[in-house]
C-alpha cells in the first residue's frame, strides 16, 4: 500500500479526497432529485413539441415491465370513470399517471376502453392519454371493430382499440339530463373530439360505441316500490308490475319512454352517417334496461346492439346472470352484446368506500365484514383479489365482457393477474380431455 493512500486512510479530510466527495455528492443529490420527481409524478402537457411524459419508456429501450401485444381475451374493458374527480384528485388526472395505466394496459392488451361525457374531464384525459402512447399504438394502426357483436369478433393478437362513450347525462340532478336530439348529436360530435384530441374531425372518425346514460332517471318507472331483487321481476307472478309481460312488448308508458325512444331514433341516424358504429342504453336497474330494449326493439323495428348494466355481476349482486335470456332472446330484446360493470360495485367491496355511495349503511357494514374475512384468509388474498377472481370466473362463464375501473398502474396488473387466474382454471380443466368429469371404478 502506498505512503499516500495509507496517509488518505488515516484522514479522511486529506486533501486528496475533496474531488471524490464532490462526485458523491453530485450523485447522491441528482438521484435524490430524480426519485423525488418520480414519487411526486410530474404536471404533463400534453402539447405537439411534448407528446410524452418526460420518463417515457420507448419500447424499443429494452425496458418493459409486460409484454406488447401479446393474445388477450378480450373480455375485459378499461374503464376511465376512475379518471374524474368522483374518483382521484385533479393532481392525479394532471400527472403522468394517466398516460402510464393506459399504455400498460394495452401491452396486457386491454384495448376497449369504456367513458363517458357525465366522467368530467374522463373523456379528455383519455383521449390525450391514447394520443401520447401513439408511437407505440399509433393511430393508423387501429383497427376499430365495426361488427355489431363485436367483442366476439375479436380474434388474435392484432391491435384493436376500441372507444366507446355515454351521452344524455351531463351531472348529478336530475336537471342535467337531456336526451333532445340535438343535444345527443353536439354531445356525439364533442365526444368524438374529445377522445381524438383534435378540434377539427376528419372524415372516417367514428366511436365503436354510443349509450344513452343512466335510462332509469329518464324513462318511465314500472316497477313496485320495493324492488330490491331484480330477478323477482322475471317471475310469472311479478312480470306485468315491471312491465315485462308479453302485452307490453310495444308499450309506451308515458313521455319519458318517448323521449328515449326519439333518442335511440338519433343515434341511428349517427350510425346511419358512420359516425358511431353501434349504440346502445346503460343504466342499474336490470328490470328497466329490459323492459327499456324490449321496447326498442319491438317499436323501432330495431334491436339495440349493446345494453350495459353495472354492479349485477359480483359477489355480492349476481343477478345479472338470470337477466341474459331474456336480453339474449330474439322474441325480447334481441341485443346483439351485453356487457357487465363494476366488479368491484362502484367500490363497495374495496377497503375505501367513497362517501356518495348509494349502498345503505346496513350493506356497507356487511362489505367492511367482508372484507375482514378475506384479510383473515392468511394468504395474503384482499377482498379486491377475492371480488375481481370471482365477477371474472362469472363472467367467462356467460361470455360477458367486463368493465374495470382502472386509474393506477397497480390496477391493471392487479386486474390482469385475477384475470389470468381464471383463464388459467379453464386451460387445467380443458387439459384433461376425455377424462374430464370421468370416474374411476370403486371398487
Amino acid at each position: 500500500m502506498s505512503g499516500l493512500r495509507r496517509g488518505f486512510m488515516k484522514n479522511w479530510f486529506a486533501v486528496e479526497a475533496l474531488p471524490i466527495y464532490a462526485v458523491v455528492g453530485i450523485v447522491v443529490a441528482g438521484g435524490s432529485w430524480y426519485l423525488t420527481r418520480l414519487a411526486r409524478g410530474p404536471t404533463i402537457v400534453w402539447t405537439k413539441e411534448n407528446p410524452t411524459p418526460w420518463n417515457d419508456i420507448k419500447p424499443n429501450e429494452g425496458t418493459k415491465l409486460v409484454t406488447v401485444n401479446q393474445h388477450f381475451d378480450k373480455g375485459l374493458i378499461f374503464g376511465a370513470a376512475a379518471f374524474s374527480a368522483q374518483y382521484n384528485e385533479d393532481t392525479h388526472l394532471a400527472s403522468d399517471v394517466p398516460v402510464r395505466t393506459v399504455r400498460a394496459a394495452l401491452r396486457y392488451g386491454i384495448n376497449a376502453f369504456d367513458t363517458s361525457a357525465y366522467y368530467g374531464p374522463s373523456e379528455i384525459v383519455l383521449g390525450k392519454a391514447l394520443r401520447a402512447v401513439q408511437s407505440e399504438f399509433p393511430r393508423q394502426s387501429y383497427l376499430l371493430v365495426n361488427a355489431p357483436n363485436f367483442f366476439s369478433s375479436m380474434e388474435g393478437p392484432i391491435l384493436m382499440i376500441s372507444q366507446m362513450t355515454k351521452c344524455g347525462r351531463y351531472g348529478l340532478n336530475q336537471s342535467d339530463f337531456d336526451y333532445s336530439p340535438a343535444t345527443i348529436r353536439r354531445s356525439v360530435e364533442r365526444s368524438l373530439k374529445r377522445l381524438y384530441d383534435t378540434d377539427i374531425l376528419e372524415d372516417g372518425q367514428y366511436l365503436d360505441v354510443v349509450y344513452l346514460h343512466d335510462i332509469e332517471f329518464v324513462c318511465e318507472q314500472v316497477q313496485p316500490p320495493d324492488a330490491h331483487y331484480h330477478a323477482l321481476a322475471l317471475t310469472p307472478e311479478k312480470a306485468a308490475e315491471y312491465g315485462l309481460a308479453e302485452s307490453d312488448k310495444a308499450r309506451i308508458r308515458g313521455p319519458g319512454d318517448q323521449v328515449i325512444l326519439d333518442a335511440v331514433a338519433e343515434l341511428q341516424k349517427l350510425k346511419s352517417e358512420g359516425k358511431v358504429r353501434n349504440i346502445g342504453i346503460t343504466g342499474y336497474p336490470l328490470h328497466t334496461l329490459l323492459r327499456v330494449a324490449i321496447l326498442v326493439h319491438h317499436k323501432l323495428r330495431q334491436p339495440l346492439d349493446v345494453v350495459l348494466s353495472y354492479s349485477h355481476l359480483n359477489i355480492q349482486n349476481d343477478t345479472f346472470g338470470h337477466f341474459l335470456p331474456e336480453f339474449k332472446a330474439e322474441s325480447r330484446a334481441n341485443v346483439a352484446q351485453v356487457i357487465a360493470a363494476s366488479p368491484l360495485n362502484m367500490g363497495l367491496l374495496t377497503p375505501r368506500v367513497f362517501p356518495w355511495h348509494p349502498a345503505p349503511d346496513e350493506l356497507k357494514a356487511l362489505a367492511q365484514n367482508a372484507i375482514a374475512l378475506s384479510a383473515q384468509n392468511g394468504d395474503g388474498s384482499s377482498i379486491v383479489d377475492v371480488a375481481l377472481g370471482y365477477s371474472y370466473r362469472r363472467s367467462r362463464e356467460m361470455g360477458v365482457p367486463m368493465v374495470v375501473g382502472l386509474s393506477q398502474l397497480h390496477e391493471v396488473h392487479q386486474t390482469v393477474k385475477a384475470w389470468r387466474r381464471s383463464v388459467l382454471e379453464d386451460i387445467v380443466r380443458e387439459s384433461f380431455g376425455s377424462f374430464k368429469d370421468w370416474s374411476w371404478a370403486s371398487p
